[in-house]
């Protein structure tokens, strides 16, 4: 097969196959290692498993690197150091003496495919105690679960992961040492990358922040471009040179980078090659995978399977509540880090260039890894249940934190329901206290709520995203709701508890831009607010302010973009000091109560014809005092109020309409 041809199998392969996972909301990872499965020699047998491919799937590997290097950061690292260095740290060791000890008993009772040296079972260790950043991030963003105390005990410990390949990635090649020079190997790699990581760190930083300085300025996305690729290449080479791994080389330019002031235009530019050679990469893997081993080897499969996935949930929920976690929480973040990883499939492959690992069982593990990782999904869509079911007290703990929640909030009514006391929470908080205006704010990070607290803010700690924390907190007593954090799956989970509970409550969302606006919207939200707008609005009233246009003149077209972008902010109530030349055609709210005898009494609000009068019903407040809204199918009673937006003209209009006929 020529070279275009196995290109364009590879690409066909790898095009259907993540169609396919995304229809079925699993990660392309999967879609990877099914086109892989498919088109290898194992199934379809289309193409065999060639060399060059192989070498172009390991640049994959090296971006990967490169892209994990970009993400670490210091201040990251400090501020989830407790789970990073504690609960992670713990994690990876306790995994990988369990598995290693494991796997030498083995060894010693049953021989045949276990019998192994205690390098093939430290290294395999070490590749079983890995877990999938990529599958498990995807899910607990989408179910707005990195927040939580779970999410954040599981983020700790896929973050140390991802630092526990490094010297993985430098003991797995010398552990394929002779055993005569094992030691010698061992030594003279670890001194090799203490020296070049330390060469390169000490002063690299500097440097690289002067190169990409003097790229920069010749203003040429080419140019930066080929000296990012040529950066880190050129590092991952000299590491191969020393005697170490590409991916080792990657990740050091990773970490000079984001020290610099370009790392988020690098990751934004490097995401493309990363993506498409790491999928290029898990397409080899597949094609390594003889799915046959499943049906001939079941049972070596199935323990494969199941024993690492239940030693590391053992160890996790010890580990977790050893430091201070409650069982829930714990069996939790066992559920969601007890898979295998994608760096599994880098060491695996690493151990296979070494002969570390009997062909006999490569694919056994393989085959079993993939399971674990394709079980995932259903094991975070059910972790709930399976922790309801197992830990009696975390029902409990449940109950006792909406019971919380409902103690502070029973004899609050007409506030302010605010779900996240982050820095935008507490301003709003700060403002509705100076209009005596009360609020109920609901966060999950314990330290934050009780200093909070102490300082007598009306602050619990609770899960917004469930059902029961925010009736607790008085949803359907609340004026309003304000979703705060920047989450927005957490905040569809918010806006369906609202209007499921509490329709005639308005909900307004905080968003990082206009990305998600529409299905936000459309999930109730009565207003969304993306910060880039607000911040593009006063830029633009600072620059006008600077050249010379009058401020009275700035602030009103900054009002007028306001006013076009939101609806709840259109018009205003008219009032004594409003009759400025400039203000008297300007859009107003105005409000009208219908008398007994009203036209529009009897009708719904949908019904009557305002629009075609250019005038817009923003709410309807009924006469028992609870708020509708603009397309409440109740009927218009006496006492009713619309409040209606629109010009003079058009509201003396709508005004004879809806009271005379």
């Amino acid at each position: 097969m020529s070279s275009l041809a196995l290109t364009l199998l590879y690409l066909l392969a790898a095009v259907l196959g993540v169609v396919a996972c995304r229809s079925l909301r699993l990660p392309p990872m999967m879609g990877y290692l099914a086109a892989g499965i498919l088109i290898g020699p194992h199934a379809l047998a289309l193409t065999q498993n060639s060399e060059a491919v192989r070498h172009l799937g390991e640049f994959g590997v090296v971006f990967l690197m490169f892209t994990i290097g970009l993400e670490f950061n210091l201040p990251k690292l400090r501020a989830m150091r407790r789970h990073v260095f504690g609960l992670g740290l713990l994690q990876v060791m306790a995994c990988m003496a369990a598995f290693t000890v494991g796997l030498l008993v083995l060894a010693r009772l049953m021989g045949g495919v276990w019998d192994m040296g205690w390098q093939t079972a430290l290294a395999l260790g070490g590749t079983l105690a890995m877990s999938s950043t990529a599958i498990v991030v995807k899910l607990m963003a989408e179910r707005g679960e990195l927040e939580t105390e779970h999410g954040r005990r599981v983020l700790g410990i896929l973050l140390f992961q991802d630092l526990a390949v490094v010297p993985l990635l430098v003991l797995v090649p010398a552990l394929g040492s002779s055993p005569d020079r094992l030691l010698t190997a061992l030594g003279l790699a670890l001194l090799k990358a203490a020296l070049l990581v330390g060469l390169l760190l000490s002063g690299g930083q500097r440097v690289m922040r002067w190169w990409l300085t003097q790229v920069a300025r010749r203003k040429s996305d080419e140019l930066f471009m080929l000296n990012l690729l040529l950066v880190t290449l050129g590092l991952a080479w000299l590491t191969e040179l020393a005697g170490l791994s590409l991916a080792l080389g990657a990740f050091i330019a990773g970490v000079l980078v984001s020290e610099t002031e370009y790392r988020h235009q690098v990751g934004t530019d490097i995401r493309p090659f990363h993506d498409v050679l790491l999928g290029l990469f898990f397409i080899t893997v597949g094609m390594m995978l003889d799915w046959h081993i499943l049906l001939d080897h079941w049972a070596l499969v199935l323990v494969l399977l199941a024993v690492p996935l239940l030693v590391k949930t053992v160890i996790i929920v010890a580990l977790a509540h050893g430091l201070g976690a409650t069982a829930g929480v714990s069996l939790r973040t066992a559920l969601y880090v007890a898979q295998a990883g994608e760096f599994g499939f880098v060491l695996l492959a690493l151990m296979q260039t070494h002969g570390l690992l009997q062909p006999a069982l490569m694919n056994p593990v393989l085959v079993a890894m993939v399971l674990s990782m394709l079980a995932t999904p259903f094991l975070i869509q059910y972790s709930n249940r399976i922790v309801m079911k197992l830990v009696a007290s975390d029902w409990l703990q449940q109950s006792l934190q909406v019971t919380s929640i409902a103690r502070q909030a029973i004899n609050t009514s007409g506030h302010v329901l605010i779900c996240g006391y982050g820095r935008c929470g507490q301003n709003l908080a700060r403002m509705l206290e100076r209009e005596g205006i009360p609020y109920m704010a609901l966060d999950l990070d314990p330290d934050r709520v009780r200093q909070a607290a102490a300082a007598g803010d009306s602050v619990v700690f609770g899960d917004a995203t469930r059902v029961q924390a925010l009736k607790a907190a008085g949803l359907v007593r609340a004026a309003a709701v304000a979703v705060t954090y920047l989450d927005t799956p957490a905040a569809l989970k918010v806006l369906a508890h609202a209007r499921a509970q509490a329709p005639h409550v308005p909900v307004v969302v905080r968003t990082q831009d206009d990305l998600h606006l529409d299905k936000l919207l459309a999930a109730g939200a009565t207003e969304v607010v993306p910060e880039a707008i607000e911040g593009s609005l006063m830029l633009a009233g600072h620059a006008l302010a600077l050249v010379g246009v009058p401020m009275r003149r700035v602030l009103r077209l900054v009002q007028d973009q306001r006013e076009a972008r939101y609806g709840l902010l259109r018009g205003y109530f008219h009032g004594a000091d409003d009759d400025t030349v400039a203000e008297r055609d300007q859009q107003r709210l105005y409000s009208i109560t219908l008398p007994p005898g009203a036209a529009a009494v009897g009708g719904s609000p949908s019904d009557q014809p305002l629009r075609a009068m250019g005038v817009r019903l923003v709410n309807v407040r009924r006469a028992s005092g609870h708020r509708g809204a603009a397309d409440d199918a109740a009927v218009l009673a006496e006492g009713d109020t619309l409040v209606l937006c629109g010009h003079p003209a058009a509201l003396s209009l709508a005004e004879e309409k809806l009271l005379r006929g």
